[in-house]
């Protein structure tokens, strides 16, 4: 098991998000986390890299159990995250966005990601390397967040939002990368809205609803119970 939640809560002052969440992610399992806005997604993920600090319950990341951890130190251990936003650095270049994020891959990692793989991934942005990221699109810049946190050689990534507010074109281009990902042997934890395209990617689902797993289970199981995306995912 590289990361397992349980039973953690947390919120912000004293306004509580999270009631209880349980959520576990095997090796090279692609993991999903669904949810109507405001239903606790961002907040687990924040959790998860310690950006917000969980009120009880315990997070085990790659057989470590600890809830008191700082974001450095937990990606230092092997998480690298996509945020929501993007955030890449406006006044950097492409090639400056990746390279200063690179560090060496874990020694338990096969392979190790490097600039030239990651523009492989990205071609796209082989194009753009001199560019700064505030001269990218939308899209390009979704592209260098990925790549940003793939230079981390991470065992685990986490994507929260991977394709919210791009164009069908790039969101396939997104999707299409992950499949790759995925199939290389991946780790992965994916927050989107499109849930054909994450039935296809994820081995295994969570649906979170007032800040508490409402259901979990394969894509077999989600597909075959429409009534959920009325329940839990509809606008």
């Amino acid at each position: 098991m590289i990361l397992e939640l349980s039973g953690v809560t947390a919120g912000y002052g004293t306004g509580k998000v999270l009631f209880g969440i349980d959520l576990q992610i095997e090796a090279g399992q692609c993991v999903s986390l669904m949810g109507r806005n405001g239903m606790g997604k961002s907040t687990t993920i924040r959790t998860i890299m310690g950006q917000l600090l969980p009120t009880s319950g315990v997070i085990n990341r790659f057989g470590v159990s600890s809830i008191i951890a700082s974001p450095y130190e937990i990606a230092q251990s092997g998480i690298g995250l996509v945020p929501e936003g993007r955030q890449i650095f406006p006044n950097l270049s492409v090639r400056e966005n990746l390279t200063t994020f690179y560090r060496p891959p874990h020694a338990a990692q096969k392979s190790s990601w490097t600039e030239r793989k990651v523009l492989e991934l990205f071609p796209r942005l082989s194009e753009r390397l001199g560019n700064l990221g505030s001269q990218l699109s939308g899209g390009e810049q979704q592209m260098l967040a990925i790549g940003r946190a793939l230079m981390t050689n991470p065992k685990l990534l986490i994507l929260d939002e991977a394709t919210e507010g791009l164009a069908p074109l790039v969101r396939k281009q997104i999707w299409n990368s992950l499949y790759s990902l995925k199939e290389s042997g991946q780790s992965i934890l994916v927050v989107d809205k499109n849930i054909s395209a994450l039935a296809k990617l994820s081995d295994h689902h969570y649906i979170l609803d007032k800040g508490l797993v409402a259901w979990h289970g394969n894509s077999l199981e989600l597909l075959g119970n429409p009534g959920l995306k009325a329940q839990y995912l509809g606008v």
